[in-house]
């Protein structure tokens, strides 16, 4: 493999230059290539839509927003906002990784109906990958990262 580095970094600010490298032939053996995942079906997931997931997992037929952010707090100790779980839900649901559906108008809530998520078929595909990679990277350091 042969490589050609062409420009000058004096005409750029700081930090950035003008340079361009040209690789030619086959990389050498000992490099790694990152190549991003093409697979639609488990996109990359924020670690709060991570939570997020857990807790409609967790919750089954009763994941609404309020049971969603206290099931959160209980379990990761973070105090989140409502506002931000139902973001995150609406997010979520536009990505197809959860589906919703109304319930009944209950006396508790003055006649207002209650909106409960479950996982769809990609939502739980898309958990599953995150759990598979944070196991994975965690894998052999359990005891160091143990809480107790």
């Amino acid at each position: 493999m042969t490589c050609s580095v062409s420009g000058d970094a004096r005409s750029k600010p700081s930090g950035t230059s003008n340079r361009i490298a040209t690789f030619r032939g086959s990389p050498p053996s000992n490099t790694t290539m990152w190549v991003k995942s093409t697979d639609s079906r488990a996109p990359v997931l924020g670690d709060f839509e991570q939570l997020v997931l857990f807790g409609v997992l967790r919750l089954g037929s009763d994941a609404f927003g309020a049971a969603i952010r206290q099931e959160i707090h209980e379990r990761s100790g973070r105090d989140v906002s409502i506002n931000a779980v139902y973001t995150t839900l609406d997010r979520l649901e536009g990505k197809r990784l959860l589906r919703s559906s109304v319930g009944d108008p209950t006396p508790e809530r003055g006649g207002r109906r209650r909106k409960f998520y479950a996982l769809t078929p990609a939502g739980t595909a898309a958990l599953k990958q995150a759990y598979r990679s944070i196991t994975a990277m965690a894998k052999g350091y359990e005891s160091a990262l143990s809480t107790r």
